[in-house]
């Protein structure tokens, strides 16, 4: 018993229009493109020769967390902080500081809480923290 039928449709598309359309297109863009003019005209500003950048950019304020969750601003590590001590300081010194970036840097045996607790305050205060890393420590 042979059901199939013997009137196949084909199911091709012809590409002939397709092409005809494209290069239409192609020829209306250039002929457009021609025949425009700038709109607006721009008045940008020149750089001067030899000027340099009167404002350097300030190093973000830097905190560090020590191995025993102690906290340092700035690389003083004399001046150990527990971390209301810290954020107090750190609240004091970002409302002074035009740049609101704080650096946190922590030591590889110091816990997770300790630096998160920063990560919340910078969230809070607005601030934008930024987290360092050592390269060359071992993975």
């Amino acid at each position: 018993m042979n059901l199939r039928s013997t009137n196949k449709i084909k199911t091709e598309a012809g590409m002939a229009s397709m092409t005809d359309l494209v290069f239409l297109l192609l020829v209306f863009f250039i002929i457009m493109s021609t025949l425009s003019e700038p709109q607006t005209p721009l008045d940008l500003p020149q750089a001067e020769k030899g000027a340099p950048s009167s404002k350097q950019p300030k190093p973000p304020t830097s905190v560090g967390i020590t191995a025993d969750n102690t906290y340092f601003i700035d690389n003083n590590l004399s001046q150990e902080l527990s971390y209301e001590e810290a954020r107090d300081q750190l609240i004091a010194l970002m409302n002074e500081s035009e740049e609101k970036k704080i650096k946190i840097a922590g030591d590889k045996n110091a816990s997770y809480e300790s630096v998160f607790k920063l990560i919340s305050l910078a969230q809070v205060q607005g601030w934008k923290p930024l987290l360092a890393f050592d390269k060359n420590s071992e993975r």
